[in-house]
């Protein structure tokens, strides 16, 4: 790549052509602030519009200050990052922002995490010269099942416009008015359920202040936990065991299930149980499923529906729902493990416990912001008690953690509570793009062939590609997989499946990058792949370490089918444990 030579500060470098003065600055160790910029490395894609001008430099032999992260290096450039002129028009910008920004940073969402406020004390700033006496911009709050959007917050940065329209093709967001009145919102300024919005909440990782953040649980949680007329339980997800250890000073990719299960037991959940077993029922349902449609297509019914597509993800759901209302019937319709947990719960283990459902308080944490959609939606409860009363995210219960005074990181290590806390290795890959479909063909391959499988780990359907395929050898039978993560990958593939382009008999298709790892709910990794990477690792550690690795060996769940459900897709299995879809266009 052909090279050029600029001076920054009195000090000459050579870079690529083609790199920014921001990258520029920062190859050489010179710091220069942002507020508007965010590089998602797993992406491959940059958030640059050079809109906030926090990141002003002076260039010679320009009149105007140029914003670092979206102007591109010349051949003998000379770029001043900190000269007085540079340093006070970035401290005018940040109190031009704040003057138009709520003052209630105490008790803000965002508080701690907020990159307007670490900018604001990095630049000394402790009173706003720029404005006095001025009327603040107000817009009406708009609260969803899932997320809280307060547009007095919105700084214009339009990370969350990149994140909704280029990565996730969602198209929930965008620009609207001008000047003062400018934010970015729903179309023709909806509220976010009335928009193509699918609560995957990557938006909120990516905001860089209180302006979206998610619909917050604990309080509930807390009530119930100090209900005395209540039995309260909790669910754990598998992702969430990878990331929680992030928010108390771990690696990421520390594995803390023993932690995470003492901390819960601490806090007061009457049993502490296990997503990752509803992961195995899962896998039973939906791989019967898979088989009985894969049977039906070799025996020549050109009828059946197929590629069968997973059904775990909700904001997955919730996508195909918008955008793909021809294809309802070829998702599975087996529910997501947080709702067959859910339903277990308030109806088989509540009979074991010899409580009314309407006692019993199901709690799950999950790495996911759309689970607190999902647990609201109307076919996922019974005369109005749901199944899952409250999800809570890794963060909210990482901030319960705090709240109740818990030293997390010298807790003892303590096991699930039985019969709902056996899994197996299966279940726990859930939590990785390609573990779904994997955990599937583990037991699909052993109910079809009637052989033992010897090699249970699949390696090829595994990776953090965006989108992959891999043809699987049932003895003698090909059976072709595609496999995406983020929903502008699964976009593309169901595009090619309507096109002709692919042809598949199974898809698992995950909203978030790396799949429930990098959820909406987990520790901010603010695009950093290594983290993504060092969780993935982490899922796969704990399936290798378990003596149990296919779902259908579980004897928890072997005797859940003997006393209760009879066999898979059996009609009490189909009414507790599968649900339908609806179209919901709102374009």
């Amino acid at each position: 790549m052909e090279k050029i030579k600029i001076t920054i500060d009195n000090k000459q470098v050579e870079v690529s052509k083609g790199t920014t003065i921001y990258h520029a600055a920062k190859a050489n160790g010179i710091d220069i602030p942002t507020l508007c910029y965010l590089k998602l490395d797993h992406l491959n894609i940059e958030n640059r519009p050079g809109g906030c001008r926090v990141c002003v430099v002076q260039i010679e032999g320009r009149k105007n200050l140029a914003p670092s992260c979206s102007t591109l290096c010349a051949d003998g450039m000379v770029v001043y990052t900190n000269k007085v002129r540079v340093l006070n028009a970035r401290k005018t910008v940040l109190e031009l922002i704040l003057s138009d920004h709520p003052k209630e940073c105490l008790v803000c969402s965002s508080s701690g995490q907020c990159d307007l406020q670490k900018l604001s004390q990095k630049m000394g700033i402790r009173e706003i010269h720029a404005v006095e006496n001025a009327e603040m911009s107000t817009y009406r709050k708009d609260y969803s099942p899932a997320l809280r959007r307060d547009m007095d917050k919105c700084i214009m940065c339009r990370r969350c416009e990149t994140i909704c329209n280029d990565v996730q093709t969602v198209g929930a967001l965008s620009a609207v008015n001008r000047g003062f009145m400018s934010v970015v919102a729903p179309a023709f300024e909806q509220d976010l359920v009335d928009s193509p919005c699918t609560f995957c909440g990557q938006c909120v990782a990516v905001c860089p202040t209180g302006a979206l953040t998610p619909f917050d649980d604990t309080a509930k949680v807390i009530r119930a936990l100090a209900d005395p007329t209540k039995t309260v339980i909790v669910q754990t997800a598998p992702a969430v065991r990878a990331a929680l250890g992030e928010e108390f000073g771990l690696e990421p990719g520390t594995l803390v299930t023993g932690k995470m299960v003492s901390a819960l037991r601490t806090m007061g959940f009457d049993k502490v149980f296990d997503t990752d077993f509803a992961a195995d029922l899962t896998i039973m349902e939906e791989g019967t499923e898979l088989l009985n449609r894969i049977s039906k297509f070799l025996n020549g019914d050109k009828d059946v529906k197929l590629p069968i597509l997973t059904s775990c993800c909700p904001a997955w759901v919730n996508f195909f729902e918008e955008n793909y209302p021809t294809m309802l019937d070829v998702p599975s319709t087996a529910r997501s493990p947080q709702q067959m947990f859910g339903s277990i719960a308030k109806n088989y283990f509540a009979e074991l416990l010899g409580i009314k459902r309407e006692d019993l308080v199901v709690i799950s944490v999950m790495p996911c912001l759309a689970k607190k959609y999902e647990c609201q939606r109307e076919e996922f409860s019974t005369n109005g008690n749901p199944d899952v009363d409250y999800s809570i995210s890794t963060r909210e219960l990482a901030s319960l953690i705090r709240f109740a005074n818990i030293d997390f990181n010298s807790l003892s290590e303590e096991d699930f509570d039985r019969p709902l806390g056996e899994s197996t290795g299966a279940a726990v890959i859930f939590g990785a793009t390609g573990g779904v479909i994997e955990a599937a063909v583990r037991t699909a391959y052993e109910l079809y062939t009637g052989k033992k499988l010897t090699k249970v780990d699949f390696k090829e359907l595994r990776g953090l590609e965006g989108i992959r395929t891999a043809t699987l050898d049932f003895n003698g039978t090909p059976i072709h997989i595609g496999i995406a993560h983020q929903l502008g990958n699964a976009r593309k593939l169901l595009d090619g499946i309507r096109s002709g382009m692919y042809n598949f008999h199974a898809i698992e298709i995950m909203a978030c990058p790396g799949g429930c790892i990098g959820g909406a709910g987990q520790p901010l990794h603010h695009g950093d792949s290594s983290i993504i990477q060092a969780r993935f690792d982490a899922i796969y550690r704990e399936d290798a370490s378990k003596t149990i690795r296919k779902s259908h060996e579980n004897p928890y769940i072997i005797k859940l089918y003997e006393d209760y459900l009879g066999h898979p897709m059996s009609e009490k299995a189909h009414h507790l444990l599968h649900t339908k879809y609806f179209e919901k266009n709102k374009n």
